[in-house]
């Protein structure tokens, strides 16, 4: 049970990397894609991709705090 909480949250870790790294992209594509090329839609609509990352991430969390406790049960 150990290893599956230490798996989790560095997924969690990971999957915020992630979530950064996508929205960041999106940001700048409608930032500047609004300038040259008239994206009618504010770049604020990027956080819009956050949301599945942000799920992802607080069951990553749920899941280690639930197998961190089993395992502290179990020894």
């Amino acid at each position: 049970m150990k290893k599956l909480a230490v798996l989790f949250a560095a997924l969690s870790v990971l999957l915020s990397d992630v979530m950064c790294a996508v929205t960041a992209y999106a940001w700048c594509d409608m930032e500047w894609g609004g300038r040259y090329l008239g994206y009618s839609a504010p770049p604020e609509t990027a956080l819009i991709h956050a949301i599945p990352y942000l799920f992802g991430i607080v069951l990553c969390v749920i899941l280690a705090v639930v197998f961190a406790k089993k395992a502290k049960r179990k020894a």
